[in-house]
Parts: structure tokens; C-alpha cells; sequence
């Protein structure tokens, strides 16, 4: 491996370490706002995603294939919402309870 191509791949791993810690601010950012709770599930979820996806696909070394980066991500949230439909009137009811 030459000194070039290893110089690069050592920038690569600071541009991605800095894009993590910028997405690390803004939640804390957003949490220490207080926006309403709707708001902030949906904003931190999003953030949670971003951050996922650039882990995967520069230190997991996915990025060159896009369908298993695309598996990695887009399977776990189509889980997530079908667990949140599945679980939403149990919620519902419980609320109701109150």
C-alpha cells in the first residue's frame, strides 16, 4: 500500500468521526431545547439513522455495496415501525386507563 492511499484512508476516518460528532451535537443540541416530545422522537430517530449509516458504511466498509447497506439500515426501520403498529393500541388503551 503506498503512503498516498493510506493518508487518505486516514482522512476518510476523520471526516467521518467529525460528521459523527457534528449529528452527536445536534442531538444534544435538540434535546437541551426541549422541542415537544413528537418532535424530538422523530428528530433523534433520524439522527440515530444517519449516524448508523455512515458506521456502516465507512468503518463496516459497506459503502462499496449497496445492498447490504441498504439491508443494514431499511430492514431495521421497517421493523421498528411494524413493531410500533403492533404495539400503538396497546399504548392507546393504556392511556385510556389513566
Amino acid at each position: 500500500m503506498s503512503s498516498g492511499q493510506h493518508e487518505s484512508g486516514d482522512r476518510t476516518y476523520l471526516v467521518t468521526w467529525f460528521w459523527l460528532l457534528v449529528i452527536t451535537v445536534l442531538e444534544v443540541a435538540i434535546v437541551l431545547v426541549r422541542v415537544p416530545k413528537v418532535l424530538l422522537a422523530i428528530s433523534l430517530s433520524t439522527l440515530a439513522l444517519m449516524k448508523a449509516a455512515l458506521i456502516m458504511g465507512y468503518f463496516m466498509h459497506l459503502r462499496y455495496e449497496r445492498l447490504s447497506l441498504v439491508y443494514a439500515v431499511v430492514l431495521p426501520l421497517f421493523l421498528a415501525v411494524i413493531l410500533f403498529f403492533a404495539l400503538a393500541p396497546d399504548a392507546v388503551n393504556v392511556l385510556r386507563l389513566r
